[in-house]
């Protein structure tokens, strides 16, 4: 059997309300003959009677009342699936697919989510840790919809990439550490370092930063995970290069933080795929902007 047209469907619900075909051509604005077209070809698909036709009156036969109710759930279905479809091209609700490292994610994006709630509770947005390159490769193969990477970053077919905040890179030091205001690459080299596992950005930056000077440190341990590196700088095991966001609160009392010198920064840019942008995705991408730093 052929697909059934809910269209047609449509039409014999109709006839079947009103026992009539002439209202039913009334109800949805259609010309008689249209109406009785599609009751005919209705009839031809199931290949049994649908309505029983008196003078005066038209009423389901036992198949077409079952197929009336039927057509009822399927009519009620599709619009709902419309009304659902509305909702998310209006930006009332829908999903957003994000990708991040766990610094940004930790730091950066809860106050994304928040502004997220406040505005657009219906909005679902859906958290994946990666770094730079699987984001950028995520957003290219549609897995995505909008990433945070480390910046610079060579331009990549199909996707904008903007760049969205600029934070220092301090050294975190233990608190009884004697150390100056501001930390050279001399002075942290002499001592033990935990630093970002070579896979991150900020590794090839801080390991520049250290090249630069003429130093070439080996790290104690490298971990690619921010908070586990603070707490073994409380814990007096090495001191780290870790990025520190405006908004983020200090570090307890049994570490210090020191600016660089020279300056150092970590660069972060708003990846998504060129073209059009679903509503849900733009809102996410607004709330992102409005932590955006120079």
């Amino acid at each position: 059997m052929r697909e059934i047209s809910l269209d047609r469907l449509r039409t014999l619900v109709a006839v079947a309300d009103r026992n009539s075909f002439a209202e039913a051509a009334r109800a949805l604005h259609l010309a008689p003959p249209t109406v009785s077209l599609h009751i005919a070809e209705l009839e031809a698909r199931i290949g049994a009677p649908l309505l029983l036709r008196k003078r005066g009156h038209v009423g389901p036969t036992p198949v077409g009342a079952v197929l009336v109710e039927r057509a009822r759930r399927l009519l009620a279905d599709a619009e709902q699936a419309l009304d659902d479809i509305r909702r998310q091209v209006d930006g009332l609700e829908g999903r957003a697919r994000l990708g991040a490292s766990t610094g940004v994610i930790a730091h950066l994006l809860p106050q994304a989510l928040e502004a997220l709630r406040q505005h657009h509770p219906a909005i679902d947005i859906q958290i994946a840790v990666h770094t730079s390159e699987e984001t950028l490769s995520r957003l290219g193969d549609g897995t995505l919809d909008i990433g945070v990477v480390a910046l610079p970053q060579p331009p990549v077919a199909g996707l904008v990439i903007k760049p969205w905040r600029r934070d220092p890179v301090m050294a975190f030091v233990p608190a009884h550490w004697r150390c100056p205001a501001r930390v050279t690459a001399e002075w942290l080299a002499a001592r033990p370092l935990i630093l970002n596992d070579a896979t991150t950005r900020l590794s090839r930056l801080t390991a520049e930063w250290f090249a630069a000077a003429g130093h070439h440190p080996a790290a104690r341990i490298q971990l690619n995970y921010n908070d586990a590196i603070k707490s073994l700088v409380a814990a007096g095991y090495g001191a780290a290069l870790l990025p520190h966001e405006a908004t983020t609160p200090l570090p307890d009392r049994r570490i210090v933080m020191r600016a660089l010198r020279p300056a150092l920064w970590r660069r972060l840019g708003i990846a998504y795929r060129a073209g059009y942008v679903e509503r849900s995705t733009q809102h996410v991408l607004d709330v992102l902007w409005d932590l955006r730093l120079p």
